[in-house]
């Protein structure tokens, strides 16, 4: 049992929580994830690790209620407990002194891109980061980047905070402009690594995405979070989460998305019988 010791509202349905998990705290770095399970009868979620304490002890996850699993877990509090916390999975980030680095952060891919922009910081590297989101409201972790990063850039797509537009035309103008930049990282929505990966390519800059597609058991045996990057398939569990922005096939990891959306909707609907005797035709 993992023991919840913070929880906070960053913007609505968006919460950061802090987890006792001393193991997990004592190997875990930028770019890895965990796996968990809210009950003991849930579903297994991945989530990527936003921060750690090895002398604490402590993992930070940040998250958003889009579905059953992600409010189940939104509802707990301080002091209650996830039956499962598995971790750290996936590879981490390299991380070296390479010069100038871009970080993208999209919504919650921000929590993601934290530790890394952090990291590549304490590296000796110049990092800009360029934070987007819908509106004001939605943007996280604007004093944690800004401490990480020798550049911030906030972009809002209503405009309402920081640059009005998308995080790749600050990128596309940062390459016109001459900067000489040796790798960009990018987490976010798919539709925005997308982009950003076509900003980039004209002029082959080295770009790194993370994705997070279905995983279930986390070792790769399943096969859920299979994707294909350039020739091969890779599963995003063990090969991943990080893969070369320019050969992932983004149409095909998008189409894989929807794969269980009926599932999804019927959890939905299920989710009122939670505790008696499901009437409902589904």
């Amino acid at each position: 049992m993992y023991k919840v010791l913070e929880k906070k509202v960053l913007s609505p349905g968006v919460n950061q929580m802090v987890i006792e998990a001393p193991m997990v705290a004592r190997k875990a770095q930028p770019g890895e994830f965990i796996i968990l399970r809210v009950t003991e009868d849930g579903e297994r979620i991945p989530l990527t690790i936003q921060d750690f304490d090895r002398e604490k002890g402590t993992i930070s996850i940040i998250f958003q209620e889009v579905g059953v699993t992600t409010r189940d877990l939104g509802q707990l509090e301080p002091g209650e407990f996830l039956v499962d916390f598995v971790g750290p999975l996936g590879r981490p980030t390299h991380i070296e002194k390479m010069g100038t680095v871009v970080c993208v952060g999209g919504g919650i891919g921000v929590a993601p891109i934290y530790p890394i922009a952090r990291a590549l910081k304490e590296a000796g590297n110049e990092v800009i980061s360029i934070v987007g989101s819908r509106t004001k409201d939605l943007l996280i972790l604007e004093e944690e980047m800004k401490a990480a990063s020798s550049t911030l850039i906030i972009t809002t797509d209503d405009g309402t905070y920081g640059r009005k537009g998308f995080v790749t035309q600050v990128l596309q103008e940062l390459i016109e402009k001459g900067q000489p930049i040796a790798e960009v990282i990018a987490i976010g929505p798919v539709v925005m690594m997308r982009a950003v990966a076509e900003t980039t390519r004209p002029h082959g800059i080295k770009t790194v995405v993370s994705l997070n597609p279905i995983m279930v058991d986390g070792t790769g045996m399943c096969g859920g979070c299979r994707v294909s990057v350039g020739d091969a398939t890779k599963f995003a569990c063990v090969d991943g989460p990080e893969f070369d922005g320019h050969q992932v096939d983004f149409a095909g990891l998008m189409s894989r998305q929807k794969m269980y959306k009926t599932q999804e909707k019927q959890a939905e609907e299920h989710t009122h019988c939670k505790g008696g005797t499901c009437t409902c035709q589904h």
